[in-house]
């Protein structure tokens, strides 16, 4: 039996079966034991430490493999799929509820900001492929850049240095450096520019 072809339309392909065998993981045995260990760790040791102890998590992301730079802040609600996936720039900071997906690697540059509930995506699935098989892609947040709350990068996007994507923007295509994008999908508003911090006259300084 064919599928009924939509009036004005093309005819919808028809369902495939799929068994395991057709779509084996492509994650590595070592890959799965992490994750089955960090799987424990995470909520009990990470998720249920006291907010102040950014060290501790700091701690705990390098043990699992993670690149943490010095005075980087992570919030104990913030999820990592897999913290040897993750690199965090000096004073990065991902906040609460931050689900980063880490299945290809994500680094977030010094400075760089990923607020609440915000959505690292890193990997997809090839919806024209019968096996919905895997696509992982990396994603670079740039130094200095604000991902703002319950914004989504997806896979294979960089956000340039400086960029702000604004909240709940979807942003699947790279944005340039110092550029503020927002909507579904993102697009350009405007250019972000800093103030400049007034310099200290060296001659009134105190003695």
């Amino acid at each position: 039996m064919t599928s009924a072809q939509p009036a004005g339309g093309p005819a919808r392909p028809s369902a495939v079966a799929v068994t395991p065998d057709d779509c084996p993981s492509p994650h590595s045995l070592g890959n799965k034991l992490a994750r089955v260990a960090w799987g424990a760790v995470r909520p009990t040791l990470f998720a249920r430490s006291p907010r102040p102890m950014w060290g501790w998590r700091r701690f705990l992301l390098r043990l699992f493999g993670a690149n943490v730079g010095r005075g980087a802040k992570v919030l104990p609600s913030a999820k990592v799929w897999l913290p040897a996936n993750l690199t965090l720039g000096e004073y990065a900071c991902l906040g609460a509820e931050v689900d980063c997906y880490c299945v290809a690697p994500i680094s977030v540059g010094a400075h760089a900001t990923v607020s609440q509930r915000a959505f690292l995506c890193a990997a997809t699935h090839d919806i024209s492929d019968p096996h919905m098989r895997l696509v992982a892609r990396p994603i670079m947040i740039e130094a200095s850049a604000w991902v703002c709350a319950e914004a989504f990068v997806g896979p294979g996007i960089a956000v340039g240095e400086g960029a702000v994507v604004g909240a709940r923007a979807v942003a699947v295509k790279n944005v340039e450096p110092w550029a503020i994008v927002v909507g579904n999908p993102a697009r350009f508003l405007r250019r972000r520019n800093l103030q400049e911090q007034p310099v200290a006259d060296a001659s009134r300084a105190p003695v």
